[in-house]
């Protein structure tokens, strides 16, 4: 059957490669519906409950995604006529910056005061070039006793301080709205330098991290892609030493990844960072089928078979094993659909339909093309070929040694896998050669950072937010809060009422404390609402009816462990020291991003199960042997098991990336132990050949095969670990080393267990 359908592929070779660029092309013109999302919300599905929290927050308060523009003073002080000039300036520019909502400074900063009976509510910094020493003096005193300012907006040490820009992107065409905010806003970094070169600029905050993510992956597009792709080329023109096969297998890759993304097109998947590097993934899988019909045409001409007979011969034993290893890496790739996060289980669709295009095309064009340009091989034996005998020669004489060696090491190396432990740093998402991490990484140690928790305390009443008890209860809380090491500050109404209670008893500092009476409260409240500029309210504080308000906490970078850690002692206090109504979890990106390696690696544990249990079917009913499918579970899993042990002791944080590696490879490492089975059963049954020559069989026609692809996906991720974005730096290390393993395992303890184990039937016989 498989012999009659090469003949007619063959017979047929240029309608063959017509229909499959047509074929291609169909797929390919999904391609004009892909978009790119580049909102850090894309990793988490909608019914994520840190993400619904996060949303309701939003709802209820005005929205808090931000930008923020640094300024560092290179005499290192903010409160000079200047540098005070350039704050003031720069914050009234920021106004115009498109979609923005509120623009805070320390210029800009609502300062209260008392004019005898009246409260007079005013820019802190009027005019500030025209300051006199002892203004600027009583400014600086105003602005670092402030706990709204202090840490927020200006350094303890005044040596940096902070333009913040609220944004409320429409939401109508995001791919459009966040890059414009970005265009705008570093053009005015640009304006800034130019008319005040002596103050350095940094840029950070949410919108600038979105626009992160699509940087990222064109940086990789820009320079891995292309090198990735020379490496290809040349490994292949090394193994394969044909011009033929190396331009078909190269047009394969191409329209492997263009099938693919066109089919993710067509299917609506919109692509993140994760998802769009797919684009280097799927040239790694396509390879693998057409290096394995390659690698044995090429052999049978070296032994002299003409080019037909050959080809015919090449797809008749490698249509199963090549089939069943794209379908068990589609599987593989697939069970990425059980991730936690949207982008990876885009990912692995993506990824999974390359892998299916590369296989067909591997079987009809590949063969095609090969007949139709020209391609040449000698009669010989090469050096690789004769290397991969002796090397068998080795494995099957040293194979109890190497049998007892492997066990113990494996053991040994997957002991390790415990010291590993959950934990990530979304902020190190991002390598130091993207802007935008070296400017948060700045923000963090001198002024705020990306981290921070909000809370929306409900006073159980309308208007309830001016209750005394209430605001005291507040008060406690961003009180204990202020006392942990990993809080930079703490924004809560509490501080406003005290220094409204403060301005209206004449500025004296003996009433910087909270109202003892609600109605009075409630007047000031009023008061100083009335008196507060547009774009500069309190809704970013007090919900509407006036009965919750937000306490929004800024955190050091930290990982995602000590995050946990610190919101698991906020319940606490709350459940011993708060009224029922003000108990709530804290909503932010910073917490959804703590939470969802947790919830992935539960998720994919889950998803890894399902594709072992659907792979092992597979192989059971293909290899037609239950003992021999089930022996596979041990080549196939302990790779992956191995690759955790190592990095268990090399690095021991396993984050977001990492949690979906297992089943990613999984049905990467599966290709190799297929095709060595394959071709070591087909010795047996059909050849009749004794276990050991079976062994020397499998080495000596998909041995090399084996190697060359190995070393395909090794240099293909390999060159992926050098990413701008870590998460796909990270998961493509992992697979590399897991790959290496892999290799490892299927040369050195796979052929040792099936000789051991035809070894023990015998004997039983």
């Amino acid at each position: 059957m498989v012999r009659q359908y090469a003949e007619f592929i063959i017979r047929h070779k240029w309608l063959s490669v017509l229909f499959s660029i047509i074929w291609v092309m169909l797929m390919g013109a999904g391609a004009q519906y892909l978009t790119f999302t580049n909102d850090y919300r894309v990793f988490f599905g909608e019914e994520n409950p840190q993400l619904v929290a996060f949303e309701l927050l939003q709802d209820t308060y005005s929205r808090s995604d931000n930008a923020m523009l640094l300024l560092a003073p290179q005499d290192g002080e903010v409160f000079t006529r200047s540098t005070l000039e350039a704050v003031a300036w720069l914050t009234e520019r920021a106004w115009e910056t498109p979609h923005s909502t509120r623009v805070e400074s320390i210029t800009n900063y609502q300062h209260t005061s008392a004019v005898e009976d009246d409260l007079l509510v005013a820019d802190l910094a009027l005019e500030p070039g025209s300051l006199t020493d002892d203004e600027l003096i009583r400014i600086r005193g105003i602005a670092l006793s402030e706990p709204v300012l202090v840490n927020r907006l200006i350094s303890p040490s005044a040596h940096v301080t902070g333009v913040n820009i609220n944004i409320e992107l429409p939401g109508v065409d995001p791919i459009v709205e966040n890059p414009e905010v970005v265009t705008f806003i570093r053009e005015l970094r640009e304006e800034f330098r130019a008319r005040y070169p002596d103050i350095d600029v940094r840029l950070t905050g949410i919108v600038m991290m979105n626009q992160a993510f699509p940087e990222a992956s064109q940086y990789d597009m820009s320079t891995l892609f292309p090198l990735m792709l020379l490496i290809f080329v040349v490994v292949l023109y090394f193994w394969i030493r044909g011009f033929a096969g190396t331009v078909a297998t190269f047009i394969i890759i191409i329209f492997s990844i263009v099938g693919a993304m066109g089919m993710a097109g067509w299917f609506g998947i919109a692509l993140t960072p994760p998802s769009f590097s797919a684009i280097m993934i799927i040239p790694t899988m396509a390879i693998a089928d057409s290096v394995h019909v390659l690698m044995n045409y090429v052999l049978a001409m070296r032994h002299g078979e003409n080019k037909h007979d050959a080809m015919v011969d090449s797809i008749r034993i490698n249509m199963q094993p090549v089939f069943l290893t794209s379908v068990t890496t589609a599987i593989g790739f697939m069970s990425m659909n059980f991730s936690d996060a949207p982008p990876f289980r885009d990912l692995g669709n993506i990824v999974a339909m390359g892998v299916m295009v590369a296989f067909v095309l591997s079987v009809t064009f590949l063969p095609a093309i090969s007949m139709i340009l020209p391609s040449r091989q000698k009669v010989e034996d090469t050096p690789s070929s004769i290397a991969m005998r002796r090397f068998a020669e080795f494995v099957i004489a040293q194979r109890s040694k190497l049998l007892i060696g492997m066990g113990i090491g494996c053991l040994l190396l997957i002991s390790f896998v415990p010291q590993n432990e959950l934990n990530d740093d979304f902020v190190k998402y991002f390598s130091e050669r993207i802007e935008f991490r070296r400017d948060a990484d700045f923000a963090s140690k001198n002024l705020s950072g990306l981290y921070l928790i909000s809370y929306s305390l409900d006073s159980g009443e309308d208007g309830g937010v001016s209750e005394p008890a209430f605001q005291q209860h507040v008060e406690n809380f961003a009180n204990w809060y202020r006392e942990q090491e990993e809080v930079i500050h703490v924004n809560v109404i509490s501080d406003t009422f005290k220094r409204l209670n403060r301005s209206m008893h004449g500025d004296d500092d003996a009433f910087y404390r909270l109202p003892e009476q609600r109605d009075l409260a409630a007047q000031y409240l009023l008061l100083y609402e009335m008196s507060l500029p547009y774009g500069l309210d309190l809704n970013n504080q007090i919900n509407l009816d006036k009965s919750a308000t937000r306490m929004v906490v800024m955190l050091h970078n930290m990982t995602t462990n000590t995050v946990l850690a610190l919101e698991e002692r906020v319940q606490q206090w709350l459940r011993e020291n708060a009224p029922k109504s003000m108990r709530t979890d804290g909503a932010s990106p910073t917490l959804m991003f703590s939470h969802i390696g947790e919830r992935n690696i539960k998720s994919m544990l889950l998803g890894t199960t399902v594709a072992l249990i659907l792979i092992s079917i597979i192989l059971v009913f293909a290899l037609k042997s239950f003992k021999i499918g089930l022996l596979s579970l041990i080549p196939n899993l302990i790779p992956a098991a191995l690759a955790f042990g190592a990095w268990g002791i090399a690095v021991g944080q396993v984050g977001l990336a990492l949690s979906v590696v297992t089943g990613m490879t999984l049905g990467i490492v599966v290709d190799d132990t297929v095709h060595f089975l394959s071709k070591y059963l087909r010795a047996r049954r059909e050849k009749n050949l004794s276990s050991q020559d079976a062994v020397r069989y499998a080495f000596n026609t998909v041995g090399l095969a084996l190697l060359v692809t190995s070393i395909v996906l090794i240099a293909g991720f390999f060159v992926l670990t050098f990413s701008a974005f870590q998460l796909n730096s990270n998961m493509a290390f992992m697979t590399a080393v897991t790959i290496i393993f892999a290799i490892v395992a299927d040369f050195l303890l796979l052929p040792p267990i099936l000789m051991a184990l035809d070894s023990q039937e015998h004997n039983h016989a």
